[in-house]
């Protein structure tokens, strides 16, 4: 059993896919482990089904806020390290808007690909800091990508291209997802959406229009404001 929680670990981390470990350190069963993944089953050398649940519900709210420590259980210290996948921003459309958001990413730890199927935009010339360009369609591109680490932003002002990106961003795990355009382009969207099949609940993750209101008009106030909504986001702000 051990084994087996190890090359899962092993496995997830390799994949840059969230997982966490809980090593019981006192009490009973002490060096007994219980591996948690998102929407996998759990791996455990504990035979109480009710405290695996317990660490199970802990452990991923914890890699969810990035957290780990020790938790405490009747007479047991558990301690729970979790290893969330990288802090990513996908950017859905090559636009200048995309070019200062990466610039302003990059500091601030964030992984950065940018997803253009017209490769006359998505080009290394203009996003040379960018961590990976992928020159595919948004929804084939997203699919696989999407964690709760992950920022999707989209910013072609193209149904064409925007709404398939939604219709897998909007049900996915991650933690953020926005679009460009005024409040007259969302209410437009939102009927789109939902003739689509998605939910209230999953529109409702949309922030659009996008970015904090600073007023941006240009393209670097504008990735600025994207910016600083992603950050208020992940620190629990907004």
């Amino acid at each position: 059993m051990q084994k087996t929680i190890y090359t899962r670990l092993r496995d997830a981390i390799t994949r840059e896919v969230p997982v966490a470990v809980a090593t019981v350190i006192t009490g009973d069963d002490v060096g007994a482990q219980v591996l948690i993944q998102p929407d996998q089953a759990v791996i455990s050398m504990l035979n109480d089904t009710a405290l695996v649940e317990q660490i199970h519900q802990d452990a991923l709210a914890m890699l969810l806020a990035g957290e780990q420590g020790i938790r405490i259980y009747g007479e047991r210290q558990i301690f729970i390290e979790t290893y969330p996948p990288p802090a990513t921003i996908i950017m859905v459309g090559a636009v200048h808007i995309a070019v200062a958001l990466t610039t302003f990413a990059k500091p601030l730890g964030f992984r950065t690909i940018v997803v253009d199927a017209r490769g006359a935009f998505a080009t290394g010339e203009r996003f040379g800091h960018a961590d990976e360009l992928v020159h595919a369609w948004p929804d084939e591109a997203l699919q696989g990508r999407l964690h709760s680490n992950t920022a999707v932003v989209v910013l072609t002002h193209d149904p064409k291209l925007d709404d398939p990106a939604l219709l897998v961003a909007l049900p996915s795990a991650a933690r953020y997802v926005g679009a460009l355009g005024s409040t007259k382009t969302q209410a437009a969207r939102v009927l789109r959406l939902r003739d689509a099949g998605l939910n209230d609940a999953q529109i409702g993750r949309l922030y659009a229009p996008i970015g904090l209101p600073i007023g941006g008009r240009t393209p670097e106030e504008i990735g600025l404001s994207i910016m600083a909504q992603i950050v208020a986001v992940r620190n629990g702000k907004i």
